[in-house]
């Protein structure tokens, strides 16, 4: 457990607030938190990973709220795909439990790196959401989103967009009905990896508290000065830095 101080604190209280408002803008969230905590704050890639995970949980909380309005038209992928994200979400955070640190900080950057083009890639993503029209049938949708789950549970960053490339090989609706299902099948994944976590005490509570008092807020607030932000400029920028943050890990994992 980290013992921090005043000024710490309020970094992670805004560290917190920028990642929860960025995931609400245009995700990607956890590419800021993930490494602030393990450079800034010098945590273990372990313990950093799983606070964070357990930290911006209320952010998703309240995005799933937001879209329970649009939920009536693809409310019926929600029943067929819970149980596999479910599943794909304990199976992620139990393999992430049993990764030994060494381990895991060889594998982050790979992690890493496929969430930053996840998110530098994401308008091809929703450009192919909006095609319509089947692909596959929805037990093939609903084993791509026990996969796509197993990651969340084990990482999490870009998990959405992930989400959102499976969901339009087999679903019908816009982007905004997708991303509905996105958010409450995300909401999953961060909730039962997060009570994990916690119960294995992998997590650092008092970063934790911090993180998630940011969180609470940033997603209070981004949903109004959202519309004044660039989505995009913001999504590239997001993207830049993950790529960064990935050769720097890369770096450190293998120099």
């Amino acid at each position: 457990m980290h013992s921090i101080g005043v000024g710490q604190a309020l970094i992670l209280f805004v560290l917190g607030a920028i990642a929860s408002a960025i995931n609400a803008v245009a995700g990607g969230g956890s590419l800021i938190t993930f490494p602030g905590l393990t450079v800034g704050f010098h945590m273990p890639s372990n313990i950093a990973n799983a606070t964070n995970s357990v930290a911006l949980w209320p952010g998703s909380f309240a995005g799933a709220l937001g879209f329970k309005n649009l939920l009536h038209k693809t409310k019926h992928y929600l029943k067929v795909l819970i149980v596999p994200t479910l599943i794909g979400s304990i199976v992620g955070a139990e393999l992430f439990i049993h990764t030994s640190t060494r381990v895991f900080d060889c594998v982050i950057p790979w992690l890493i790196l496929l969430a930053a083009m996840l998110l530098l890639f994401q308008p091809k993503v929703k450009a192919l959401a909006t095609r319509g029209g089947r692909k596959t049938s929805p037990a093939v949708g609903a084993i791509l989103q026990f996969w796509v789950a197993v990651y969340g549970g084990y990482f999490g960053a870009g998990m959405g967009i992930m989400m959102l490339a499976a969901f339009a090989l087999y679903m019908e609706g816009t982007i905004h009905e997708l991303n509905a299902v996105k958010t409450w099948l995300g909401l999953v994944i961060n909730f039962a990896a997060s009570i994990m976590f916690v119960f294995q005490k992998i997590i650092d509570p008092t970063v934790a508290i911090m993180l998630t008092l940011g969180s609470i807020f940033g997603g209070f607030y981004a949903a109004k000065f959202s519309q004044r932000v660039n989505p995009d400029k913001m999504r590239v920028a997001i993207a830049a830095y993950g790529l960064v943050a990935a050769a720097y890990f890369m770096f450190k994992a293998f120099a």
